[in-house]
């Protein structure tokens, strides 16, 4: 039994892409020796790759500024490790 290319995954779609765009993707795959399917696939998944990376990164703002958004700027920088008082010097 024939599996079709659905199944393993892939599926045929129609996209228009700005020219300049198509043209070094050609370029990219000619370069590779690959289809302008493997580069356009492996750029998109980068750029949803680059995509999902952000928005994590903006979750984790997100919740940082709920978890400390009651500290003052004194409090924030307690938090940082930053000495707000001169200490006494260690003798050696």
């Amino acid at each position: 039994m024939k599996r079709s290319k659905q199944q393993s995954g892939k599926r045929r779609t129609t996209v228009t892409l700005p020219v300049d765009s198509l043209r070094e993707a050609g370029r990219i795959a000619r370069v590779r020796n690959v289809s302008l399917s493997a580069v356009v696939s492996e750029a998109l998944s980068e750029g949803m790759r680059r995509h999902a990376a952000a928005r994590r990164g903006e979750e984790v703002l997100s919740a940082y500024k709920k978890a400390f958004s009651g500290f003052t700027e004194q409090e924030f920088l307690l938090l940082d490790g930053i000495v707000l008082e001169p200490t006494a010097k260690r003798g050696r």
